[in-house]
């Protein structure tokens, strides 16, 4: 699998969205904000979108 770089992007023409998650959801991705030095908004869309990317549909 291939590594997954973080980098800023602008958020200019986003939509927002409610979602639910779970708690241990939600502590893992204030652990990687934390880490990384970014919002957790920032973590779930890099993640979000490296899934999309990588998704494969059977």
């Amino acid at each position: 699998m291939e590594n997954l770089v973080i980098s800023k992007k602008s958020l200019q023409g986003h939509q927002i969205l409610t979602i639910r998650i779970s708690h241990e959801a939600v502590n893992e991705l204030d652990e990687i904000a934390a880490v990384s030095n970014r919002s957790r908004n920032e973590i779930i869309n890099i993640l979000l979108d490296f899934a999309i990317k990588h998704a494969e549909i059977k």
